[in-house]
């Protein structure tokens, strides 16, 4: 049954989510040698680390390991490079990358002829990219470890063409983000793209990102903290047996909490005047697909109360794209 379910994902996948063949062209092959020498730098520098590998069930570790070396790859090149390229021909694109990771996302993007500038504050995840980047033949990525809400300062001779968050503002405090958009906003220039990109949506009902429960995203971090015992996630559900002062929230906070509108009204300007051209959804045409009837209800539910909303802010996931 579990070997059915999977080839018939595969097949839809590659029905509906599959990148233009003139972007298929540029993918690059990885031989085995190169694949085992990237599989060992993920179990050295990142999966192996501190307590990782002794939470994670043989499954969920071999889960991981595929994930990194061709899943999440696989995604990013048939559906969030198309999705990026559809707004601006990514060849010879700048690209500030805030949360490269270990460069899955950041190999998709130079595939296609960007110009990929990426940091991240995990500097094992680094490591992994950097190998990674080596391999694919793009050792000359600029990969460095920095904080989100240092950008202005380490970028301010730079000119990006499109500044992208990706999977990272869930991660920060609210003071970062407020920080870190607004720089952001700030170094764009005139026509250039902000892109949010695999952000759980604080509106949404159902948090699928961190606690696996309904409404979690809507409690008040304390609550969140106590409340996070019912997880069903065992990880993430010791969290709550530290005791609560400001350090050990902020450390739960990372875990991931959804952001929402509200931090780009705060950090950039009005709702009614964020140009928000484009969310991954709309691109695929695949609300229906990933939200069914009830989701669908939802939305519709959100919008009638803010005729301002794009729909884009509706949704499960923040994967929007914002024009200045």
């Amino acid at each position: 049954m579990e070997v059915m379910e999977f080839n018939v994902k595969t097949i839809v996948k590659k029905l509906f989510f599959s990148a233009p063949k003139k972007m298929q062209k540029n993918h690059v092959v990885f031989n085995e040698k190169q694949i085992e020498d990237l599989k060992k730098s993920l179990e050295t520098n990142y999966l192996d680390r501190g307590v990782t590998k002794s939470k994670l069930s043989k499954q969920e570790y071999n889960d991981a390991i595929n994930g990194q070396l061709f899943e999440r790859l696989a995604y990013n090149r048939n559906r969030i490079a198309p999705w990026l390229h559809s707004i601006k021909d990514l060849k010879g694109a700048n690209i500030l990358e805030i949360g490269c990771g270990t460069g899955i996302s950041t190999l998709a993007l130079c595939e296609q002829g960007a110009n990929v500038t990426g940091i991240d504050v995990d500097e094992g995840a680094l490591a992994v990219a950097k190998d990674r980047m080596k391999l694919a033949g793009f050792e000359n990525t600029e990969l460095l470890a920095l904080n989100a809400d240092e950008i202005k300062d380490n970028f301010k001779h730079k000119n990006f063409d499109f500044i992208i968050y990706y999977a990272v503002l869930e991660h920060m405090t609210i003071k970062e983000r407020f920080s870190s958009l607004k720089q952001a906003w700030d170094m764009l220039p005139s026509g250039g793209f902000l892109s949010v990109i695999e952000t759980p949506n604080r509106l949404w009902y159902y948090d699928s990102h961190t606690a696996a429960m309904p409404f979690y995203d809507w409690l008040p971090d304390e609550l969140a903290f106590y409340y996070s015992k019912f997880s069903n996630r065992k990880v993430f559900q010791d969290s709550y047996k530290r005791v609560l002062n400001d350090e050990n929230l902020i450390k739960f906070s990372r875990w991931g909490r959804g952001a929402s509108y509200h931090e780009f009204e705060l950090a950039i300007a009005p709702l009614k005047e964020l140009n928000v051209i484009s969310s991954l959804m709309q691109f695929e045409k695949s609300t229906l697909l990933k939200c069914g009837i009830k989701g669908l209800r939802y939305i519709k539910f959100l919008k009638s109360l803010n005729r301002n909303l794009p729909s884009g802010f509706c949704h499960p996931y923040l994967d929007i794209i914002l024009k200045k």
